[in-house]
């Protein structure tokens, strides 16, 4: 697997306690910078971090604005100089369109769209005063396709404000030396997807969108992460990546 140069950087990632973001900080670790740990799970954040080495945890909701704002003020205050925001966390809805109420998709909406808009809005003139920094978005293939893998109707919606989110940041931040990029993996392994994993019809039917005929597993998509992350990628900007096995040939 390979190992990306982070020496002497500190990457913040949300959703770091489990999956593909833990795959994310343990490849920061593994290269030799400083992980720092947002997740909800305080127990699993703060177990994942020692088990890594070289890690921080902090608490924090993304469905909370001022509680991401204080948490990004606090790490910002804590650390000499960041260098780099994954923002992985995210829920999943697999309502029908007819099914989705105000309160689901306000919800959805406001985790993964608005909580990822956040975290960016709360460090980017940080990135600015440092003379530039990388922002990686963890969006969904469900973005691109309009759903039908894993989400449906709100969970493709807010991950295509995520993609365009992420070519506004990308447009707008180049002059500051802010790159910004997103991932859209498909169907992979995780806790937040162990339930489809369990259903054999839906399984083999998620599975048979995906020309490879797997799904991923998490250290998959975090090395595209990874490398977006990294001075490997010094000149790619507002770039939407798939990591989803072939579905989308774009």
């Amino acid at each position: 697997m390979q190992v990306w140069d982070f020496k002497g950087k500190t990457v913040v990632i949300t959703g770091a306690a489990q999956g593909i973001g833990r795959e994310v900080a343990k490849g920061v670790v593994n290269g030799g910078g400083h992980a720092v740990i947002l997740d909800l799970n305080e127990e699993k954040g703060k177990a994942t971090a020692a088990e890594l080495g070289n890690s921080s945890f902090y608490k924090i909701n993304l469905g909370d604005h001022e509680s991401i704002r204080s948490t990004m003020a606090q790490v910002l205050a804590d650390f000499a100089r960041v260098d780099v925001l994954v923002n992985v966390a995210g829920i999943i809805s697999t309502k029908k369109f007819e099914d989705i109420d105000d309160a689901e998709w306000e919800k959805v909406i406001r985790i993964n769209l608005t909580g990822t808009y956040t975290m960016c809005n709360a460090i980017y003139p940080y990135f600015i005063k440092m003379g530039g920094g990388r922002i990686v978005n963890v969006s969904s293939v469900a973005g691109k396709i309009g759903g039908g893998l894993l989400g449906t109707a709100a969970y493709a919606s807010s991950k295509a404000g995520v993609n365009g989110l992420t070519k506004a940041i990308a447009k707008e931040g180049g002059k500051y030396h802010i790159n910004c990029n997103a991932v859209c993996p498909s169907f992979t392994h995780t806790p937040m997807t162990k339930s489809l994993a369990e259903d054999a019809e839906k399984n083999a039917k998620v599975i048979a969108m995906i020309p490879l005929g797997r799904p991923a597993e998490p250290y998959e998509p975090a090395q595209m992460i990874l490398f977006f992350a990294s001075e490997a990628a010094s000149f790619v900007n507002g770039e939407i990546g798939d990591c989803d096995g072939g579905i989308v040939m774009d």
